[in-house]
């Protein structure tokens, strides 16, 4: 009879892509992982992975068999999860992801609001960027992820994940307050083309939106400084050194030099849950989402 515990290995090897990268998604060594997979080909009589460099790769037998036990395990869960809906406690472990400004500005209440309602469940928060979160949501290493997108860009679930919209999130810019239009009311990004910008690392979802909304603009953006906390952010603004787009959502108080002043028209960029569909009946984590939606809307009021 298939081990799940084993196929479980051999679909981490799968998803990661190597053995130290499914060792560190399930907590063991490189060692047991090389065990698991041995006893795995034994019992299947065939090879599943071989060497390639100084990786791995999957045989033929072994991607049917990973795609095999990533059905099972999902089943798997589904059932867990059903049983946990019979059972109806919302109880026992759960870990919740977020991005910065949500893990500040979000989930301390809804943490909070957990605790309260639920005192058998345990909660742990883990601040992760949406690019490393929701991949660790699908191999089962986290249970919700709090992430972002655009709302004229916006991202579906992926493939296994179920989505639950929180809030919409305006952006601001931070000006020093010598700008010459540091004392408007509101500001077009256009006006402000041709200043120099204080923006987080590409390839981060903020930073290439203020990129793409700039070339739109008929210029090439200026990025002088990165940072990817908003206080170092505004620091750089308060020397006078650039300005920034900052978010409502857990926004600190700017230094008594920088001015929020509003974009006309403001980019707004969606805030939503994600979660495993095969995980959906679970109680814990249906009270998640519900404290998330409970949070969003006072932060919304």
């Amino acid at each position: 009879m298939l081990n799940l515990d084993r196929l479980r290995v051999l679909h981490a090897v799968a998803t990661t892509g190597s053995v130290v990268g499914a060792a560190r998604t399930l907590h063991v060594t490189t060692s047991a992982i090389s065990q698991q997979v041995g006893r795995l080909e034994r019992e299947m009589g065939q090879r599943l992975v071989e060497r390639r460099g100084r990786g791995v790769r999957l045989t033929e037998a072994g991607e049917l068999l990973a795609r095999h036990a990533g059905e099972l395990l999902a089943h798997a869960e589904r059932v867990e999860s059903g049983m946990a809906e019979h059972r109806g406690v919302v109880a026992g472990s759960l870990t919740i992801a977020a991005f910065a400004t949500a893990a500040r500005g979000l989930l301390p209440g809804a943490l909070r609001d957990l605790r309260a309602r639920h005192p058998e469940l345990s909660v742990a928060l883990a601040e992760r960027e949406p690019h490393e979160a929701i991949p660790d949501l699908r191999r089962g290493r986290l249970d919700v992820t709090v992430a972002q997108d655009w709302a004229e860009d916006v991202t579906p679930a992926p493939d296994g994940l179920m989505r639950r919209d929180l809030l919409d999130d305006t952006f601001d810019v931070a000006l020093p307050d010598a700008h010459p239009l540091a004392g408007r009311d509101r500001v077009a990004v256009g006006e402000l083309a041709g200043d120099d910008w204080i923006s987080w690392s590409a390839g981060q979802i903020c930073h290439d939106w203020l990129v793409r909304t700039l070339r739109a603009e008929g210029g090439e953006p200026r990025v002088a400084h990165t940072a990817s906390e908003h206080s170092t952010q505004l620091a750089l603004v308060a020397a006078g050194l650039g300005v920034a787009v900052i978010p409502r959502l857990g926004r600190e108080q700017a230094p008594p030099s920088v001015r929020y002043v509003r974009i006309d028209p403001p980019p707004i960029r969606r805030v939503f849950a994600l979660w495993r569909e095969s995980a959906a009946g679970r109680p814990a984590i249906g009270a998640a989402v519900a404290a998330l939606r409970r949070q969003a809307a006072l932060d919304r009021g």
